[in-house]
């Protein structure tokens, strides 16, 4: 009986909207395309959102993955608010899922800058009974330890929890470790596949 849902934030509770950022604060299109490649695809924002490594380190490891492109890096990652926005349907779907008597959590990849600085993307949190950021357990997903060390903090059975992702392979390494798993699309499928498992929604439906 699935008794908890667990979210993912970055493209499931609020939109991660990296390229319309990079748009608002001057980059072209090509610069875009080399400032995500040098940071997004670096093993270093890995490690960044784990803590490991300082901003500067990260940024400088940015930096010498495309070096033409290090001031392009510096003015994206100088502030990132307004890089994750919270989703509209995000409070009414989690009121409703309260409503119906489930616990709601969040498991999710997340930077301390980030944290920090888009705050207005964590605005759900008061609704939350729970839940863990990589850059404060140093794990990251799809680490099967991260989830592990999620269910052993908040003393949850893997098979009572839903877990939702906007990522395929953390989805996958939930299931494997026997939670339900839904890989988000759209807010109405959400819905959809939420009710295949038999979670209500609530009264206060999100649409």
């Amino acid at each position: 009986m699935i008794k908890n849902l667990v979210f993912d934030i970055g493209g499931v509770l609020a939109d991660f909207r990296i390229k319309e950022f990079l748009v608002e604060k001057g980059l072209d299109a090509e610069q875009i395309r080399r400032v995500l490649k040098a940071s997004l695809e670096n093993p270093y924002w890995e490690k960044f959102e784990r803590g490991e490594v300082t901003e500067e380190e990260a940024l400088q490891a940015f930096a010498k993955a495309d070096l033409e492109m290090d001031g392009a890096i510096r003015t994206a990652f100088a502030n990132l608010d307004g890089m994750l926005v919270m989703k509209k349907e995000t409070i009414p779907l989690l009121s409703g899922l309260k409503d119906a008597g489930y616990r709601v959590f969040y498991l999710s990849n997340y930077s301390k800058k980030a944290y920090d600085e888009c705050g207005e993307s964590l605005a759900f949190m008061p609704y939350m009974d729970g839940g863990i950021v990589s850059f404060r357990v140093g794990m990251t997903k799809p680490d099967p330890a991260m989830y592990q060390y999620f269910l052993d903090l908040y003393g949850l059975k893997a098979e009572e929890c839903v877990f939702v992702d906007d990522t395929e392979e953390n989805v996958k390494v939930a299931r494997e470790l026997g939670f339900a798993g839904i890989v988000y699309r759209s807010h109405k499928e959400l819905e959809e596949e939420l009710e295949s498992y038999g979670v209500e929604v609530g009264p206060e439906k999100s649409h």
